[in-house]
């Protein structure tokens, strides 16, 4: 940490509320310094806008901050603004080709380190036992089990790591399931300990280690939190330290989920989130839409007890130490990775499917429409 300024910033990994920093929003992050920043639809206008937004964010931090965004394929592909659509993880399990899938996690950390970005918040590690439920996850995930999970998620966050983005498995422990979508509800999961360990945590258990963080998810576990009803796991002791650190002795970066979805907002107030997600065990809180909170967020975290702040502040400077700083900005080069994504999205699709886009009919899942 640099010396002279009130480190706890680096713990924050806050929206940005528009294309450009305007003053107010420039200064207001100079001075908090927080340690990331998420970036949505609300961000992205053109490939040149999206470079310089990037930049600037850079400039105003001491330290090299991460960058991320959800870039994962199909509908939650947030580069689709200004680019081809990838195919979606479940269209790529589908045709079964390992190397479509390599090629998409190649293609990806391309297109993410030329705009600047350094981690990836995916692969998604949920398994699917029902392709159509309204949980947030339709076509998000890699599998129909465990092991179809871990097989094509690890090659894909293999090829992203090696184009030097960072990987955030999600979303601990396993969302796969929740009957509804925690942007507006608290799922309750009523799995035993037994039941989790043999299925949904196996993909966490099999690729941790090739894992540079990991984000906690707003479900309630009645296995690990029977005593404490409604309770999400992003808040969650058991789930945050003992079972990720302690049991399956993750010592990477752990991330909350957004705290302003409703899984949170409808059952906890603001400041004890905040609060109570560092005491479970992550190292940085998400703030992605109100903006207005981040400096109350801050005020919170000096209430938090030293020695987790200590934790926290060690493993956010361990992952910060990985990151790459951006490659040199070039149209023409995104121009030929954006060729490469429809030629994949075609190979994966077909001609024909390929020109149909991610937008759903009926009911959509806030995840896509930020």
């Amino acid at each position: 940490m640099s010396a002279g300024h009130d480190p706890l910033g680096a713990l924050l990994l806050t929206g940005v509320p528009g294309p450009a920093l305007d003053s107010e929003t420039a200064a207001r992050l100079r001075r908090l310094q927080p340690g990331g920043y998420i970036l949505f639809g609300r961000n992205i206008q053109s490939p040149q806008q999206l470079r310089k937004l990037i930049d600037d964010l850079r400039d105003l931090s001491r330290d090299e901050p991460i960058i991320t965004i959800d870039q994962e394929g199909g509908r939650v592909s947030r580069l689709r603004l200004i680019g081809q659509e990838p195919p979606n993880a479940q269209a790529l399990r589908e045709r079964n080709e390992p190397g479509l899938i390599q090629t998409h996690g190649r293609l990806t950390g391309e297109i993410l380190r030329l705009f600047g970005f350094n981690l990836d918040l995916c692969p998604v590690l949920d398994i699917s036992y029902d392709d159509q439920a309204d949980n947030s996850l339709k076509g998000r995930c890699w599998g129909r089990d465990a092991q179809q999970v871990i097989s094509n998620a690890g090659i894909f966050n293999a090829a992203l790591r090696r184009e030097g983005i960072l990987s955030c498995g999600k979303h601990f422990p396993g969302y796969g399931p929740a009957s509804c979508d925690p942007h507006e509800h608290l799922p309750i999961i009523d799995k035993t300990a037994e039941q989790l360990a043999s299925s949904d945590l196996l993909p966490y258990s099999a690729l941790l280690h090739e894992l540079d963080s990991v984000m906690t998810c707003h479900s309630h576990y009645m296995a690990y939190d029977a005593q404490k009803p409604r309770w999400p796991a992003s808040l969650s002791h058991n789930i945050c330290t003992r079972l990720l650190r302690h049991q399956l002795g993750f010592e990477g970066l752990a991330i909350t989920d957004d705290l302003d979805m409703g899984a949170i907002l409808n059952e906890v107030s603001f400041e004890d989130s905040i609060k109570e997600a560092l005491r479970a065990g992550n190292d940085m809180v998400m703030i992605c839409h109100r903006l207005e909170m981040v400096e109350l967020a801050h005020r919170q975290l000096r209430e938090v007890e030293h020695p987790v702040l200590d934790d926290a502040l060690r493993r956010v400077e361990a992952a910060r130490k990985k990151l790459r700083k951006p490659d040199r900005f070039c149209l023409e080069r995104f121009e030929d990775i954006n060729r490469q994504i429809w030629d994949l999205r075609v190979a994966t699709l077909g001609e024909e499917r390929a020109k149909v886009l991610s937008v759903e009919d009926g009911k959509r899942s806030p995840v896509e429409l930020y």
